[in-house]
């Protein structure tokens, strides 16, 4: 992938479901450069979970397209998602296991090549405490659950992180510290798509917004300035996407 090439594109998507009267993305188009946090946002139904589902090629639009690092998922599902890695809202990893060998066991899964210096790095990378390291995920915090799947993303070493919902169940200390993380993953030139109901979390960290409205980006705003966001003017934006949803 050159700098160039979008690390996220999706291109007059459209995908319906048979059960559904109406589709569920309608002409969706967007996209994420390397080095980009986008957010993600929009009310219940507005189709941030299918948006996600086709950049990991779980749901193939019935029209348009859509690549990551410049691979058509519809055509190498498997090649494309290798470029990313993907951290639901609850992270689904082995609780008998400490967070070094929860990434070796991927890692290995994966067959990416790996060693004990990497792991390292990668923890320390995403801001976990070495005394964490050698402790079973069983007593860990959402938050250092996250940073255990971020790690793994990092020992990957892929260009692109897709998050969904991340900071939900998290504290204030932890969603600081989490956006510091993402914010760091930025400037190593990751792109991070995130889909989100934290507003101001999104104020905070993203370096652009895009909100959700019956399918398709009905308005997309870019930080500027000391302030990034007017956050009265995307609370309204916000709040008219999901009015239009309840009543669509």
């Amino acid at each position: 992938m050159t700098m160039n090439t979008p690390a996220l594109e999706a291109t007059g998507v459209t995908v319906a479901y048979q059960s559904q009267s109406t589709p569920v993305l309608r002409e969706l188009s967007l996209r994420v450069a390397r080095g980009e946090i986008y957010a993600l946002l929009g009310g219940n139904g507005a189709g941030k979970s299918t948006t996600m589902n086709t950049f990991l090629g779980f749901t193939v639009p019935q029209a348009g397209s859509v690549r990551v690092c410049g691979i058509d998922v519809a055509a190498d599902p498997l090649a494309a998602r290798a470029q990313l890695a993907y951290v639901p809202e609850n992270v689904a990893l082995y609780e008998h296991l400490d967070a070094r060998e929860n990434i070796e066991y991927f890692l290995r899964l994966a067959g990416s090549a790996w060693n004990d210096a990497a792991i390292d790095e990668a923890l320390n990378a995403v801001r976990l405490a070495p005394a964490a390291w050698t402790r079973r995920l069983g007593g860990y915090s959402k938050g250092m659950r996250q940073k255990v799947a971020i790690a793994l993303a990092v020992a990957r070493q892929v260009p692109v992180l897709l998050l969904d919902e991340p900071t939900t169940g998290l504290d204030p200390q932890a969603t600081s510290e989490f956006n510091a993380l993402l914010q760091d993953l930025r400037a190593r030139g990751s792109a991070i798509f995130m889909v989100t109901h934290d507003l101001l979390g999104a104020a905070e960290v993203a370096d652009r917004i895009g909100f959700l409205e019956r399918g398709h980006i009905s308005h997309e705003v870019a930080a500027s300035g000391e302030q990034r966001y007017d956050v009265r003017d995307l609370y309204r934006r916000y709040a008219g996407t999901a009015q239009a949803r309840e009543v669509a």
